[in-house]
């Protein structure tokens, strides 16, 4: 019997790989699907998607059905919880892809230290190190859901549209994160994302405890690349998948494209000449 205990577990460790794998596409394809079905908020993607380069300027129309719990500074606890949960659920379908490399490099890392006998065998240290980065993300995600909470109440960003209504707010964030995108902090946590093994090298701990930490710290690194791309869904719209999408594809590419850094820094000098337009038009 444990003859054949240990032969399933070594079967299921050469295919940890796909099962991983498989882990993760299921993962992204469930988060989009709750985005796409409104992510709890009752509102209709179709409403806050819009096609604008100047998002602001587009004219607040209201939306059937919208309840109280949507207008600004009239949100309760249980509608803070899920504005909370759609941050957190919009994070995991932008991240997890570009995060799957260094996931899958892990597992890799996991399963040849059990292997040669240096780590028990079990696939719950690669869960607690995807688990500790999508803390981090959670974390994020209360920053983001309290800050949209203020916008809203002030009035700066549209309790409709989830979209900035103001000029020269949204030049500001696009303008904050051309910098950004050109500044070194950007390019040391790019660094870090762009190259897994010198990041496991680097931060490798055993077992399951391990496996958190460097999973928070991989995702500390992962929230300082992209915090600011983050934010440009004040401009364009919380909501809007477009925009949503676009985000997560510039992420990802920056993240595993050859030549990253550059686009990243490409995209920076778009940023600023995008906040600058914003101003002018």
């Amino acid at each position: 019997m444990a003859a054949e205990d240990t032969s399933l577990t070594e079967s299921l460790l050469r295919r940890d790989r796909w099962i991983v794998l498989g882990g993760l596409v299921a993962l992204t394809l469930l988060s989009w699907a709750y985005i796409l079905a409104g992510a709890g908020t009752g509102m209709s993607v179709r409403d806050t998607t819009i096609v604008s380069l100047f998002p602001h300027r587009m004219a607040e129309m209201p939306m059937a059905g919208m309840s109280m719990s949507m207008q600004p500074g009239m949100w309760s606890l249980g509608y803070f919880i899920i504005v909370l949960f759609m941050w957190w659920v919009m994070m995991i379908a932008m991240m997890t892809p570009s995060a799957a490399p260094m996931i899958l490099l892990y597992a890799h890392a996991t399963r040849h230290s059990q292997a040669t006998g240096q780590l028990r065998q079990g696939v719950v240290p690669t869960a607690a190190f995807a688990g500790g980065y999508l803390m981090v993300w959670l974390g994020f995600s209360l920053l983001a859901a309290t800050l949209q909470w203020g916008l809203e109440r002030s009035g700066v960003v549209s309790a409709m549209m989830l979209a900035s209504t103001s000029a020269g707010v949204s030049a500001a964030v696009l303008v904050l994160a051309g910098l950004y995108q050109l500044s070194p902090l950007k390019h040391i946590c790019l660094r870090h994302c762009r190259a897994p093994a010198e990041f496991l090298s680097r931060h490798w701990r055993p077992g399951t405890p391990g496996a958190l930490r460097m999973g928070l710290q991989h995702g500390a690194f992962c929230v300082g690349c992209c915090w600011v791309l983050m934010a440009l869904l004040f401009v364009g719209g919380i909501m809007n998948v477009l925009w949503i999408a676009a985000l997560a594809i510039l992420v990802l590419l920056e993240k595993v494209a050859p030549h990253g850094a550059w686009l990243s820094r490409a995209a920076g000098v778009v940023l600023l000449a995008w906040g600058a337009a914003t101003v002018v038009v």
